[in-house]
């Protein structure tokens, strides 16, 4: 059975926002997806961000492709 959501899927080093507010991020604010992790439904992005901030367990519901 194939998997529909790796269409939507994010990869390493793709540019992202902020879709979402996030502890030290506000919306909006641009970054570079530095590692997916995981499998299935549960993928997490960790993300640095053009503030300097650098988080990891972001959703992909949280980001938006830039």
């Amino acid at each position: 059975m194939a998997d529909t959501d790796t269409a939507d899927q994010l990869k390493r080093h793709q540019k992202v926002a902020a879709a979402t507010a996030l502890v030290g991020v506000p919306v909006g604010t641009k970054g570079k997806v530095l590692l997916v992790n995981g499998l299935g439904p549960w993928i997490r992005y960790r993300v640095l961000f053009t503030n300097g901030i650098e988080r990891g367990n972001v959703l992909r519901e949280q980001l938006e492709a830039a």
